[in-house]
């Protein structure tokens, strides 16, 4: 009878650990989940976004974690693939029941993972490498969009800016290359609403397919035209052999590209041929200390870290659910958290804001223009 009684106690106090009956939280810690490359072509990213993550957490967790929980992350490795990010996604969930998604990767695997899996079972997601403009719609037109959250600007701001940059300088003769997925066709769809803006359409248009390096049809269309710029809306490979491609053939357009490319990556692959490239950014330059977010992240790095533009937006989404995971309390439930992300307008990171409301999932709007000096060096 004894034995018996301590069976129970021990029973109930393990259900008495998780806090509410809530998924994920216990009274010792919360369980976040996370599917990005760790793999393939893309997989520098992700790794470099996962170990931000992991040292700001256990910075949080020596200090004492919030409201005593200790945060935990279950990282899966996606490979850039749509299919694999959405069973990730969908064995975060059920599998190892994480509370809340932070930093997914991709415009398609996260617009599909939403509206399959984590906007179907009501599990928020803080952040994504993506400005599809499918992730920024209200939840009143989208209900799904009720969970998510996205902290950097869209590709229509992005690609506004650029646009506008060229048009300044008096170019009129624009071509666009973008790969076959979300992300190439959200981009290629915000440069011709840009140039519409001024009484421009694209000069050409060619396509590269996702994961893929052969450029040599997308080459032959856009030489016709012999572009004053190029608009590449592709990742850092297709952007690298299209660029080698076009000078090989004595086509040296402006070569602008977006975010998403990864500077320090394409300088890699390029070398010097990366020299005069024009990048934007949708996060604060990461090589100086002038911004506090920036100064914060380079001090979670280290002497020995190596900053980037993908570290401190993974940091500024870690940033983001630690403080909504603050504001909502002792008492964490789901719909706590996103009341709280919801109350966040016009909150400030450290220099970077983010807003959000109960119609509004923007994040930021913030975007830089960089360009690629001497010795790969991304200048401002």
């Amino acid at each position: 009878m004894g034995l018996a009684r301590a069976l129970l106690f021990g029973l109930l106090g393990w259900i008495g650990g998780v806090v509410g009956g809530e998924v994920g939280v216990t009274d010792r810690s919360v369980l976040i989940g996370m599917t990005a490359p760790f793999s393939g072509p893309n997989g520098a990213y992700g790794l470099d976004m996962k170990m931000v993550i992991n040292t700001y957490f256990r910075q949080i967790n020596e200090a004492g974690g919030i409201h005593g929980r200790r945060l935990e992350l279950r990282a899966l490795d996606d490979g850039y693939e749509t299919e694999r990010a959405v069973a990730n996604t969908r064995a975060l969930i059920s599998q190892e029941q994480v509370f809340a998604l932070l930093a997914s990767y991709g415009s398609s695997p996260t617009t599909a993972a939403m509206n399959e899996v984590f906007g179907v079972a009501r599990v928020p997601l803080v952040g994504a490498i993506s400005g599809a403009d499918s992730l920024r719609q209200s939840p009143k037109d989208n209900p799904t969009n009720r969970y998510m959250f996205n902290v950097r600007a869209s590709y229509a701001n992005e690609t506004e800016a650029i646009v506008n940059q060229l048009t300044s300088l008096g170019f009129k003769n624009i071509a666009v290359l973008y790969q076959n997925d979300g992300f190439g066709k959200s981009g290629l769809d915000g440069v011709i609403a840009a140039l519409r803006k001024h009484n421009q359409s694209p000069s050409a248009v060619a396509t590269v397919e996702r994961n893929s390096v052969d450029v040599g049809q997308a080459v032959q269309t856009i030489t016709k035209v012999n572009p004053q710029a190029v608009i590449m809306v592709t990742l850092y490979k297709p952007t690298a052999a299209f660029v080698r491609a076009m000078r090989k053939v004595n086509q040296t357009p402006q070569f602008m590209t977006l975010s998403p490319v990864g500077a320090d990556l394409l300088v890699q692959e390029l070398g010097d041929e990366a020299r005069g490239i024009g990048i934007s950014q949708v996060m604060p330059y990461p090589w100086n200390d002038t911004t506090p977010m920036v100064r914060e992240y380079q001090k979670l790095l280290g002497k020995q870290g190596k900053p980037t533009y993908y570290g401190v937006e993974a940091y500024a989404m870690a940033k983001v659910l630690v403080d909504a995971l603050r504001k909502s309390g002792k008492d964490l439930t789901r719909e706590k958290l996103i009341t709280s992300l919801e109350s966040m307008q016009n909150h400030d990171l450290g220099g970077y804001r983010v807003s959000y409301s109960a119609s509004e999932r923007f994040g930021s709007r913030f975007v830089d223009l960089t360009v690629v000096g001497s010795g790969g060096r991304v200048l401002r």
